[in-house]
């Protein structure tokens, strides 16, 4: 018996699709606009390969697992194309058509964006994503006339959240403030910070589920950390047990269909010496005066320095040790990142009303001086027209987490 294995096919499998994260005229909204970058630069189609864009365009959020995904848009179409492993679900989670690639032979993926984009045509693509294998492989394929580099201008388009963007991030941040009082009421002296994160995470899954009962489920996560671990702010959990006096950093990361938002803040284990306090007083006191900074004409650039100002005059400049804030949308530690809205001194991005952005000043204390630690504190903020709205709810500072 002859089995024919075809380079590609359609699995459209099930009755229908299922529910996207959003609207399908949210999708059309966003494809319109990458069309409108279509149109301006002269190009035929635009290839999408990393999974923020084409989550942001497509609605599906791919698993690589060393495999090369792609949403295909021209002026006409927009198509996912998506290995077998997966079936039909990038079709069901997807808001356009969704053709199947083979591993029957090398390189099928390439010959399927090939026959959507044509050989010979005027290319856009993700240049900070692509490997110099698959660039190489995109040219020997498409065989572009002209390419271009369009991840910064999808990034723009992205940092300016429409209304559907802006509720399902507010209730992103809701889930996070109900993972923060979580793992507030599990710390005790003697649990451990991967208990205690644990707790964290069950409690903001379920409530996703309650809040978004036909979504996708994963990639929520916590990082508890907790006396030297507070050093740095993406360190992982440990098995370490909680003593009285130590310092703690909680931070909650709820993922609702790609779209990531956070709590962090810097608590205590029953008491507080002298000196953390004077240390976790001056970072409270950046992030409330970073707070006043974040109003709609001001630059990345600008805000940086003037809350550099702000902790150089109190000699504590030296203990900061990364940017003041960040965008929030469709983002991950292991995926996106819109690295043209972050608090840094070599970001001129100007806010504008619709942007979401994040205050989040860290103080870093060596092991062995006193105070040492980590000390974060982390509001997620709503760009306006006039004062920017706090959708962060969890109470930062002493009076509420020095916990018994």
């Amino acid at each position: 018996m002859n089995l024919i294995r075809p380079d590609h096919y359609r699995f459209h499998n099930g009755p229908g699709k299922d529910a996207l994260p959003f609207e399908v005229s949210e999708y059309e909204e966003r494809l319109a606009g990458l069309r409108d970058i279509l149109e301006l630069h002269s190009l035929d189609a635009i290839v999408l390969t990393s999974m923020h864009n084409v989550a942001y365009y497509s609605g599906f959020l791919y698993c690589s697992f060393g495999r090369p995904y792609a949403c295909v848009v021209t002026r006409s179409d927009c198509v996912t194309v998506s290995a077998g492993i997966d079936a039909g679900q990038p079709w069901r989670r997807s808001v356009g058509d969704n053709i199947t690639y083979t591993d029957w032979t090398r390189d099928n993926f390439w010959r399927v964006v090939a026959s959507i984009t044509g050989t010979g045509k005027a290319i856009g693509c993700e240049a900070d994503h692509l490997t110099m294998e698959r660039a190489d492989k995109l040219n020997s394929f498409l065989k572009p006339k002209r390419g271009m580099d369009i991840a910064p201008a999808t990034m723009q388009q992205r940092m300016m959240k429409s209304p559907a963007e802006i509720a399902l991030i507010k209730q992103g941040a809701n889930v996070a403030d109900v993972g923060g009082h979580a793992i507030r009421a599990a710390i005790a002296v003697g649990a451990t910070e991967l208990e205690i994160s644990i707790a964290g995470r069950d409690a903001m899954e379920r409530e996703i589920a309650k809040r978004f009962p036909d979504a996708e489920y994963r990639d929520t996560w916590v990082w508890f950390q907790s006396g030297l671990n507070t050093d740095g702010a993406h360190n992982p959990v440990t098995n370490r047990k909680l003593k009285r006096g130590d310092i703690l950093s909680l931070n909650c990361f709820p993922m609702i269909s790609g779209y990531y938002t956070a709590l962090e803040r810097t608590l205590f284990v029953g008491e507080v010496d002298a000196a953390s306090m004077a240390i976790w007083q001056h970072n409270i006191d950046a992030h409330e005066y970073g707070m006043t900074l974040l109003r709609p004409g001001a630059s990345c650039a600008e805000i940086t320095a003037k809350i550099n100002s702000f902790l150089a005059e109190r000699d504590m400049l030296q203990y900061r040790t990364f940017g003041y804030g960040h965008s929030f949308g469709i983002l991950s530690h292991y995926y996106g990142r819109e690295a043209a809205l972050e608090l840094r001194e070599d970001i001129d991005t100007v806010l504008e009303p619709g942007m979401v952005i994040s205050m989040e000043p860290m103080l870093t204390i060596p092991h062995g001086q006193p105070g040492a630690g980590g000390y974060r504190e982390h509001d997620i903020f709503v760009i306006t027209e006039d004062a920017p709205e706090d959708i962060t709810q969890y109470p930062y500072g002493p009076d509420f987490n020095v916990v018994e």
